[in-house]
């Protein structure tokens, strides 16, 4: 199997997997057949070991979305216990996806136990720089694991919001921020059909 095969099947970006590759921290043995062509051993376990403390993480960005908060927090704990993972740690909060002001996840990335964290999304663990915190995982020999790679809209509109509502708060002030936001969110969405 080749290398971008095993990664997506695993949940890994392609290329966070030929990082690994490169850094010799991929998981499963694979060697290198041609000048493109990395092939992975199939026979090797390619999940996570059982013996991996597994951490998961869901984020919804408001209030409202409570409901879809246990609906992650119950996949990942379904697809940890299908899987015979060990889970050494569970957190679920609720905030923007745009700001590092999030406790729980800061809490899950700093627990030692925690060598593979598991996320639905890869926007549940944050809306930008989410490369830099697998570089960093991966540096200290942990990975992050995604269990489905598609995106959710409806966050990432309310997530580009909020960061339209600071970026006008910092230009106009606080006041107006969140009309102004909203003007141009409608006029983006007015541009697509129009």
């Amino acid at each position: 199997m080749n290398l971008t095969e095993w990664a997506r099947a695993q949940g890994v970006a392609p290329r966070t997997a030929y990082r690994w590759f490169r850094e010799g921290t991929l998981p499963v043995p694979a060697e290198r057949v041609g000048p493109r062509t990395i092939l992975v051993n199939i026979e090797a376990n390619t999940a996570p070991q059982k013996t991996e403390g597994i951490g998961l993480y869901a984020r919804v960005s408001s209030q409202d979305q409570k409901s879809d908060l246990e609906r992650q927090t119950t996949r990942l704990m379904e697809w940890a216990a299908q899987g015979g993972h060990r889970v050494v740690r569970v957190e679920s909060e609720i905030g923007s996806g745009t700001n590092g002001d999030r406790s729980k996840a800061k809490r899950l990335l700093a627990d030692p136990a925690v060598t593979v964290i598991a996320v639905e999304h890869k926007d549940r663990l944050g809306q930008v720089n989410v490369e830099l915190v697998e570089a960093a995982l991966s540096a200290t020999g942990r990975r992050l694991v995604v269990l489905d790679d598609g995106e959710v809209e409806d966050d990432l509109v309310r997530d580009m919001a909020e960061m339209l509502t600071s970026f006008c708060a910092r230009l106009y002030g606080r006041r107006s921020a969140k009309n102004r936001a909203q003007k141009a969110l409608k006029a983006l969405k007015a541009a697509e059909h129009g």
